[in-house]
This record gives structure tokens, C-alpha cells and sequence, in this order.
């Protein structure tokens, strides 16, 4: 009843926002452009005049496209008159349809035949921006990202932190959506965020508080990634990268290899635009893991403590296309097309010590050391297509429909080799661990906008449909035969579909000094698990999720803030899937198929104060997170630990998170974010037989500071810290990562060289390593990751025109997130 309730009152303010819709108005409208090229003119001025006198009506100035519209319907008989700064004014007597805004009124001008000279004004770039639900950080300004990919960047704001294994959190939770250009893209965070060339980005948002209308998906939040932007005319951008040799040698295999470029090519004529874009990135990395781990069986006491190789071989590139054609300044049309494919080989050769004692009698029972070789490829090979089209209405009313369709192709293949030591001669076990997992996967859309009042009312639709296949097979040698024979036990093949179908409005505008924003969006999601053709768990959820934001302005330089939304965390397909898999000689790795989702409330309030040279925030926050699904340890025999996801109980957080930029001098720019939390989990594992119940306070440093010698020469050190970290069962140490950049321009700006030392530790701070450590009653597991140090990179870029609107190339929708 509840839910019915609230169902009728989103469905009313569908209505209502429809019911808008169809009360449009005809007033005059058109666009200034430039003669020459046919771009839009932004911000130009245009009057509305009286024929009889030539006195000013009217007037209006232009949109970023450079259209235009009086809001008033006139009836005649008027002119307009059009100012642009560099440009001959211009004056177009109006027809009578054009006055009733049956016809667009387009108005071209011409460049002044006396064109002022360059006028180059430097200033110092402000690296933060704060707003009424996020935090905007401009990309440009982390030089220890030059070269890199989104997840350099991100990991330099206050709310964000990635650890030793690439994992990311926000916040402190490791459940965030993205977004990509304001579009919602069901990935997995991390493996996303750094297929992204950092180059090509030029803000990250950090969403705190999101509203009705995007996806509650994320229990930490949102990240939009804004990419640049392209001007009128064509725009061309290119890097290329190198790194150093490796300063440390870590016994490796291989050596670590380091290039890479990117490029963006933009074209506009008119109203049509071209938008290219192509990376590719080869990002090695070297490192060791030195790990100790116990179980208890019985009176058998084993221990396997081992040390040796962990490293990575990663390559990835992408290409993507954008077409968008514009008619008029009320239809605007856009297809887009995505080819990415990613590799990782995760290669452990470890030597282990495995020895067993009887904990009754103290005898040794028990010894053998062997070489284990664990290989762990896995790739991803994506093709999307996307259409969008948008209506915008006389009265600036929207309607949007976007329909993406996708098709990805995700393998994999573990292979395990146990030699026994000394020597690595004989084989004592060959298994290999191949995978295929397809997906399909679609998403329409539509949406509306209409300005009501003093805000604007939004409501719309949306489905989303994703279909995957897995085979999953474990492959064991045998001897006699010689031929790999499939294991049942540890062998399957699954079918995963879930579908959503979710409606929302909200109402968002401004009264005086406060600024507002609340919304409702109801969702139907159904989820269908089958294993092997046999085993089928469904789950249907029907929830709400509420929203609502408040930013009231005290002062000329004070601003407070409040937000509360609901959210949800979707379980992965990993997650769900019962069958282990054999990740590592010593670990197996298993979801739960009745896993369910993380339900989460986020409540925060702010304070912002802005002054001249900088500014500065402070957000309290809550987050209580219902089902928390941690992964966590169980003994599957004497020498194998098995990792299974499941729900854990109640997590609760309570944090400030702090930032903010000052300019110290006109040469000295200093920026500093961090966030403090108590953490908290209370529940069960195993079905209640296991009880949880740990805390931990927990903080993350991210800050840089810039020294501005010269107009073209800078130079850039940073850190990132984070803190160890209680988890259901154990803790992680404590993570640092120092860096130092230093750039230089050419070319008047176009041309940019940047030298970068990355995970700086000289021998003296323990960078880049992380300890992770589990326990329960019947083991004990500990593994320190160790990973490259000093590492160099060269990275030049080529910038011909400076982007600025906002280029709309796809992504992955889906098919990342099963990377």
C-alpha cells in the first residue's frame, strides 16, 4: 500500500510535466551565426526593435550554440538588431510567421574588417569549484595525471581513494557509479576510469548528493567525467607517452613496458559534427607479494608461507565515433559507435613453504616446498552503437529520448603450474581455468524538462535490459593420458538477466537565497540466476528512492548545504555466481546466487566559503548501508582458502570530508582535500554462525602544490595517503603515494612537455605497498603487495585550439563492469 501510494504520486507528476508539454507557446526565436563558417555566436546580443521608431522592445543574449528567444510573443511590426564583439551589427526585418515563431529567424554576420589584435590575459586556474550537490576539480590541474587515465585524476579529490589493488573507494565505499558526460554507464568504476585518457578529460564532479533523476546505483556516490570540449571550425589534440627503464629490479620475468597516446579530432561545419577519438595505453607494472597464511583442521595445524613474483602486463585501446547533426535550434540528432578492447595478465610466481604439525603432540607431520606459476588473463572486446535525439520546445521545454545497445565479448583463462623445488623439473599439477562470458545488453530512455514557476519540473522513463551467458571450466592435467580433463566440482555454466523499468519527476529551483531540489524515483527490478539449467533464484525488488537537496546563501562568501538520497548497489555477476574459481594456488573464488543488494541512505550538510584567492569546504556525512556484501574467508582444505561474497549485516559511517584551493602567491597554488571517517560493520557470515562486529577510524590525505617559475615552466608535488582499515574479517595497512611533476609549455601554449616521477619512495617512505590481512578461528591469512617504485615518464601533447564544447563520444554500457 505504501508503495502503491507513492506510485500514484510519481505517476502524477509525470502527468503534470506532460501536461506542460502540451501547453507550449509560440514566441520568436533564431540563432546568430558567423557567415563565414556557419558556427553558432555565443552570447551575442540581439534586440528586439520598433519599426516606427527603431526603440529597443526587447532583448536577449545568445546560447552557447547561439540561439535565441524572446520570451514575450509579439505581434509587430519590430526588427532585430544583432551585436557581436569582432563582427559588422546587423539589422533583419521580420515576417509575420517569423514573429510568430512558426519560422527561425537566422542572422548571419560578418567579421569587422578591423579585427583587434590577440589579447592574451593569464590568470592562475582555480583547481576546485564547489556547487549546491558536488565538487567540481578541472582536470588539467593534477600534472601527476598527464598521460594517464581518468583514475589518475579522480584519485586526487578528498572523497576518493584506490588502494594497492586498483580498487576504489569513495568515501570509504567501494560501491560509485559514472558517469560519462552526464550519461549513466553500468561499469565497473575502476576498470572504466582507466581505460579514460586523462588528457581528454577536463573536469571530474564528485556527486555527494544526487538527484531523482540520475540512476540511485552507487552507494558511494557519483563521478561525471566531462571530456573537453571542441570549437567551431576543427580541433585537434594528440599526446604520446614514454616511460624511463626501471630504476628497482624485482626479479620479474619481463620488464615492465610504459606508452602510450591518445588523440582527439573534432569538425564542425554548420550544423553538423565530426567528433574522433582513439587511445592506446601499455601500462606494465613490476612488484612481489610476500604472504603467510594457517588453517586449522582438526589437530592439524598447516602453515604455507610463500614469496615471489606479482606483476602486471596491461595494454587496452579504444576507438570511438560521435555524428551530431543539428537542423535547427530546436532538433538536434546524435549517433555514436565504440570499439575497445582490454588485456590484463596478472602473472604470480610464488614459492611456497607448506609444513603441518599436530597441535595435539607438536610432531611435524608434514613438509614439501614447490614453485607455483599463476597466469590470470582476462579480456574484454566491446562494440556499442547509441542514439539520442532531443526536442526543445518554444517555451525551453526538452524532450530527450537515448537508446544504447551493446554487445561485448568477455574472456578468460587461469592457469596454474605446480613445480616441485628444487630444480622446477617435475610436475606435480597442471590446471587451467578458461572462461567465456557474452553479454547483450540494452538501455532506452526519455526524459522531459519545462520550467514551471521559479524551477524546472523534470520526469521520465527509463529500461534497461541485460542478458549474459557464462562457461566456466576447470581443466585438470592427467599424467597418464596427457590430456586436460574437465573437474565438474569446480566447472559451470551460468545465465544472468536483470531487468529495470524505472519512472521519476523532480522539482528543482531557487527562492531568494536558497537553492532546492527534491524528487522521487520508483523502480521495478527483477533479477533471474540460472546455474547449469538446473538451479534458477530470482529476485523482484520494487523500491523507492528519494531525494533532496537544499543550498542556502548566507553571505557574499558563505554558503551552507544539506542533502539526503537513497541508493542501491547491484551485485555483479562474480558476486553471484556460486562455482569457485581457482584465482591462486592457495585461494578459490565464489559468489552467492541469493546475494542481495546494498541499500543505502547518504544525509550530509556543508559549508562553503569562497575569498579571492581560493576557497574551502567542510561536508558532515552519514552513511548507513543495509546488507553490506563484504568478501570474506572460509577453509576449503588444509592449503586452500576459499573467498566468497556475501551480505555481512550494517555498515555504518560517520565523516567529514574537507578541501579546498588557495593561491598563496601568484606563483605558489596549494590544494588539499581529506576525509575522516568511523567505520563500522555489525551482522553474521555463514548463515549467522560466524558474528561480526569491528570498528575502525579511518582518513585519507590527497593533496598537491604547484610553484609557477615562468609563464611556461611549473612544477607539481602531490601525495596520497590512506590510512589501514578494519574490513569484516582482518585489516588493510596503510597506502602512500608521493609524486613530482615537471612541465613545460612551447608554441605559445600549444605544445607541452611534462616529466613525471611517480610512486616516489627513494628508498626511505614504504610507498606502493599495502598489507592485507583476514582471520577467523580456523586460519589466518597476511600478504604484503609490494609493487614497482620511481617510476619516470616523458609525456608531450599537441594542442591545436582549445576544446570547448563538450564532445558526446560513447562507452561501454555494460560490458566493462564483467571485466
Amino acid at each position: 500500500m505504501f508503495l502503491k501510494r507513492y506510485f500514484l504520486l510519481l505517476v502524477c507528476g509525470l502527468f503534470l510535466a506532460f501536461t506542460a508539454f502540451a501547453q507550449n507557446a509560440h514566441f520568436l526565436h533564431g540563432k546568430l551565426i558567423d557567415a563565414a563558417s556557419g558556427a553558432g555566436l555565443a552570447y551575442g546580443s540581439v534586440a528586439l526593435c520598433n519599426v516606427q521608431d527603431s526603440s529597443v522592445v526587447d532583448g536577449v543574449l545568445t546560447r552557447d550554440d547561439g540561439t535565441f528567444q524572446f520570451e514575450k510573443s509579439v505581434n509587430g511590426p519590430f526588427y532585430l538588431l544583432a551585436r557581436y564583439v569582432g563582427y559588422q551589427k546587423k539589422s533583419v526585418s521580420l515576417s509575420q510567421a517569423q514573429i510568430a515563431g512558426d519560422s527561425l529567424v537566422n542572422i548571419s554576420l560578418n567579421a569587422a574588417a578591423g579585427r583587434l589584435n590577440e589579447v592574451v590575459v593569464r590568470d592562475e586556474k582555480t583547481i576546485l569549484e564547489n556547487k549546491a550537490d558536488r565538487q567540481v576539480y578541472r582536470a588539467d590541474q593534477f600534472l601527476n595525471a598527464r598521460g594517464g587515465t581518468a583514475l589518475d585524476v579522480v584519485k586526487n579529490t578528498p572523497s576518493v581513494t584506490v588502494n594497492a589493488e586498483g580498487d576504489i573507494t569513495m568515501r570509504g565505499s567501494n560501491g560509485l557509479m559514472v558517469l560519462l558526460n552526464g550519461k549513466p554507464v553500468q561499469t565497473s568504476a575502476s576498470e572504466l576510469l582507466q581505460q579514460i585518457p586523462a588528457n581528454s578529460i577536463e573536469n571530474i564532479e564528485i556527486i555527494t548528493s544526487p538527484s531523482a533523476r540520475f540512476d540511485p546505483d552507487g552507494k558511494g556516490g557519483i563521478i561525471n567525467i566531462t571530456t573537453r570540449k571542441a570549437v567551431q571550425g576543427s580541433a585537434f589534440t594528440a599526446s604520446i607517452q614514454g616511460g624511463l627503464p626501471s630504476v628497482r629490479d624485482y626479479g620479474n620475468l619481463h620488464q615492465p613496458l610504459r606508452f602510450g597516446g591518445d588523440l582527439t579530432y573534432n569538425v564542425q561545419r554548420g550544423k553538423w559534427n565530426l567528433s574522433l577519438g582513439g587511445s592506446y595505453l601499455r601500462n606494465d607494472i613490476a612488484g612481489r607479494r610476500v604472504g603467510n597464511a594457517s588453517t586449522t583442521i582438526g589437530n592439524v595445524f598447516t602453515a604455507f608461507p610463500s614469496d615471489g613474483e606479482r606483476s602486471y602486463i596491461r595494454y587496452n585501446y579504444t576507438g570511438r565515433a560521435a555524428l551530431t547533426f543539428e537542423p535547427d535550434a530546436q532538433n538536434a540528432f546524435s549517433i555514436g559507435f565504440y570499439k575497445g578492447f582490454r588485456s590484463q595478465s596478472r602473472r604470480a610466481d610464488i614459492v611456497y613453504q607448506n609444513t603441518k604439525v599436530n597441535t595435539e603432540t607438536g610432531q611435524n607431520v608434514g613438509r614439501v616446498t614447490y614453485f607455483n606459476s599463476n597466469i590470470a588473463r582476462k579480456s574484454s572486446d566491446i562494440q556499442l552503437a547509441n542514439f539520442d535525439y532531443t526536442h526543445t520546445f518554444d517555451n525551453k521545454s526538452a524532450l530527450t529520448f537515448s537508446f544504447l545497445y551493446e554487445k561485448a565479448d568477455l574472456d578468460g583463462l587461469t592457469t596454474n603450474l605446480n613445480l616441485a623445488e628444487p630444480g622446477r623439473q617435475t610436475l606435480l599439477q597442471s590446471t587451467r581455468n578458461p572462461s567465456a562470458n557474452p553479454l547483450t545488453a540494452f538501455r532506452g530512455r526519455a526524459d522531459y524538462s519545462v520550467t514551471i514557476g521559479p524551477g524546472k519540473l523534470e520526469a521520465g522513463y527509463q529500461y534497461r535490459d541485460q542478458l549474459q551467458k557464462g562457461d566456466f571450466e576447470y581443466l585438470n592435467l592427467n599424467f597418464e593420458t596427457n590430456i586436460f580433463e574437465r573437474v565438474p566440482e569446480f566447472s559451470s555454466t551460468t545465465r544472468v538477466t536483470n531487468r529495470i523499468h524505472s519512472v521519476y519527476t523532480q522539482y528543482a529551483g531557487k527562492s531568494g537565497k536558497l537553492e532546492y531540489a527534491g524528487g522521487l524515483r520508483y523502480e521495478y527490478a527483477r533479477r533471474v540466476f540460472v546455474a547449469a539449467a538446473a538451479d534458477t533464484r530470482e529476485l523482484n525488488l520494487s523500491n523507492l528512492f528519494p531525494s533532496l537537496s537544499l543550498n542556502y546563501k548566507l553571505t557574499d562568501v558563505w554558503r551552507v548545504k544539506a542533502g539526503y538520497n537513497k541508493r542501491v548497489q547491484r551485485s555483479t555477476n562474480s558476486e553471484l555466481n556460486p562455482f569457485p574459481e581457482r584465482e591462486h594456488s592457495e585461494t578459490l573464488e565464489s559468489g552467492d546466487p541469493d546475494i542481495l543488494p546494498e541499500f543505502v541512505d547518504l544525509s550530509e550538510v556543508g559549508v562553503v566559503r569562497e575569498f579571492k584567492s581560493g576557497s574551502v569546504f567542510a561536508t558532515f556525512y552519514n552513511q548507513r548501508i543495509k546488507h553490506v556484501v563484504n568478501r570474506v574467508n572460509s577453509v576449503y582444505n588444509d592449503t586452500i582458502i576459499n573467498r566468497i561474497y556475501t551480505n555481512a549485516g550494517l555498515a555504518v559511517s560517520w565523516g567529514l570530508e574537507v578541501g579546498g584551493n588557495v593561491n598563496l602567491t601568484r606563483r605558489w597554488q596549494l590544494y588539499a582535500g581529506g576525509n575522516v571517517y568511523h567505520y563500522s560493520i555489525k551482522g553474521a557470515l555463514f548463515k549467522g554462525n560466524v558474528p561480526v562486529n569491528s570498528s575502525s577510524v579511518v582518513y585519507n590525505v590527497n593533496a598537491n602544490s604547484t610553484f609557477r617559475f615562468s609563464p611556461t615552466l611549473q612544477i607539481q608535488g602531490s601525495v596520497n595517503y590512506l590510512s589501514k582499515r578494519v574490513t569484516a574479517q582482518g585489516e588493510d595497512s596503510r597506502f602512500l603515494i608521493p609524486a613530482l611533476t615537471a612541465r613545460k609549455t612551447f608554441w605559445a601554449g600549444k605544445l607541452a612537455l611534462s616529466l613525471q616521477w611517480q610512486n616516489i619512495n627513494a628508498g626511505l617512505l614504504g610507498s606502493n605497498k599495502q598489507r592485507i590481512t583476514t582471520f577467523g578461528k580456523d586460519f589466518f591469512t597476511t600478504t604484503n603487495y609490494i609493487q614497482e617504485t620511481d617510476i619516470f615518464l616523458l609525456n608531450l601533447t599537441l594542442n591545436l585550439n582549445q576544446l570547448n564544447k563538450k564532445s558526446k563520444l560513447p562507452t561501454s554500457e555494460f560490458g566493462e563492469r564483467e571485466f
